[in-house]
């Protein structure tokens, strides 16, 4: 498993290195030590999926604040995605910077959103299954977000979303 950084601090890229032959191939999607490694001490602790019906569903931006904050490294295992982390730490360097990556079945690439950072994506594809390994165990109560399209950030999707949820269309401007 190969790890880059990105230009966020702390967001990473890990990109599985796939040994194939007739059968097709394996590869590991997870390494805690590979992570340790890039200086990321995760500890999985629940895993979550998310099935997506139509090409442009949006969901997020989603975070959990402290004490339970979720560090959570990302994958799309069918399907297209594009996947997005904003740095909401305010003494962070990289504040309200965001950073996108497309993320699909055959890339085989995962991304990895430090506890702090709100996380979302759009799909690309319709039938697009996501992959979520948990750093923390999620807490309602502790759940918050920001909108998709709040100014302070300026993502840049690559589509307009045809399908959200009335709470990720809904959150104020992020303060």
């Amino acid at each position: 498993m190969k790890i880059e950084t990105t230009p966020i601090d702390g967001v990473l890229v890990a990109q599985q290195e796939p040994i194939g032959d007739a059968r097709g191939y394996f590869a590991r999607s997870f390494c805690e030590t590979a992570f340790r490694e890039a200086g990321v001490d995760i500890h999985i602790v629940q895993t979550n999926v998310s099935h997506n019906v139509k090409k442009g569903t949006l969901r997020g931006l989603h975070y959990q604040i402290e004490p339970q904050p979720e560090p959570k490294v990302v994958s799309c295992i069918r399907g297209e995605m594009f996947d997005v982390a904003v740095d909401l730490r305010p003494s962070s360097p990289t504040f309200k910077q965001w950073f996108g990556v497309e993320l699909t079945a055959e890339n085989a690439k995962a991304l990895y959103i430090p506890p702090g950072c709100a996380h979302g994506f759009i799909t690309l594809q319709d039938d697009t299954l996501v992959n979520y390994l948990m750093g923390e165990y999620f807490n309602a109560e502790l759940g918050r977000g920001a909108r998709w399209n709040d100014p302070a950030f300026a993502i840049e999707w690559p589509l307009q979303p045809t399908v959200i949820s009335d709470r990720d269309a809904g959150y104020p401007d992020f303060e």
